[in-house]
């Protein structure tokens, strides 16, 4: 059974008309799983004269000890559309899941909800068990598939909505780029930045920061993977991407290495470590890492998923 969290009424229905304002199809929902990805806020759209996001955990919402179910959540996005401190806006939505045998909705909906700055997200801490979610007879899931929805109705407004389309990459392969670096100590630069290089069908390069940035500077070496063809990328669009960035050990193989996943796209260009390696250790002889003032950075890049708009 559906769950507010609070024992608030709920009511459940099947209809054939699909949601107004927003949907987000999901293809190869498994690999959320695989990826670690516990949240995932679609980006925003409009209705009643605010910003929404719909916000999914498909293993349920930790936080709330939920287990066994996916939680479902609609959140005020932009919070400063609300004004000075203390305004609100009251809200009834629905939240829909797409029944792919019988192609129709199944619809959950609560009372009216207050969003404020305090409370910005209010849904469904059960919104469906995993078991139905994944059963295939159900229709909710085919082929690593499904589609949820949202409508927000604020007073009487309704506007025509959007949608997007979360594409996780079955057995997505990975790219590694080595750039040699020489005459480390006459760089005077800011930044450098290497040459370009594929992965994901996108293009990427390494920025180094020589002296550091922000808080690394004059203290650490700063390395960023950049996103290198922004203009490629439509507003909406968002890059899930793991990469490992490594600074070789040229004496005894012993290289350091950054790793981690994170979102790339138009708002998120960079993505990368401020104080990756002290100065103090990247100049010592004995650590390897810049010999005969040469050092080599090796990054190792795989895109596990790509979110376009419908």
């Amino acid at each position: 059974m559906a769950s507010l969290g609070d024992h608030d009424e709920i009511i459940k229905s099947v209809s054939d008309a699909p949601p107004t304002h927003y949907m987000v199809k999901i293809e190869s929902f498994s690999l959320l799983t695989k990826h670690a990805i516990e949240r995932y806020e679609t980006e925003s759209f409009e209705a009643g004269g605010y910003k929404w996001k719909l916000v999914l955990y498909p293993n349920g919402n930790k936080s709330k000890n939920i287990k066994d179910h996916v939680s479902v959540y609609l959140a005020l996005a932009d919070s400063s559309s609300l004004g000075p401190a203390g305004w609100e806006v009251s809200a009834v939505f629905r939240l829909y899941l797409l029944d792919q045998n019988q192609d129709s909705y199944l619809i959950l909906q609560g009372k009216e909800r207050r969003f404020h700055t305090i409370k910005r997200e209010w849904g469904f801490d059960k919104f469906i068990p995993t078991a139905t979610f994944f059963n295939a007879s159900n229709g909710y899931l085919m082929e690593d598939t499904c589609m949820f929805g949202a409508d927000v109705f604020v007073s009487k407004e309704r506007r025509s909505g959007r949608g997007e389309c979360l594409s996780m990459i079955k057995d997505a392969t990975s790219s590694k780029h080595i750039w040699k670096i020489e005459n480390f100590s006459k760089l005077d630069k800011e930044s450098y930045d290497s040459n370009a290089f594929f992965a994901g069908d996108r293009k990427w390069k390494i920025r180094l920061y020589p002296s550091g940035t922000k808080h690394g500077t004059g203290t650490h070496l700063s390395i960023y993977l950049i996103l290198a063809d922004p203009e490629t990328v439509s507003d909406g669009t968002k890059i899930f991407t793991e990469f490992t960035i490594r600074v070789y050990d040229q004496l005894q193989g012993r290289h350091i290495a950054g790793k981690v996943t994170k979102w790339f796209g138009r708002s998120t260009l960079e993505n990368g470590w401020v104080k990756y390696v002290s100065m103090v250790y990247f100049t010592q002889p004995s650590s390897g890492l810049l010999i005969k003032d040469v050092c080599l950075v090796e990054a190792d890049v795989c895109v596990h998923g790509i979110t376009s708009a419908l």
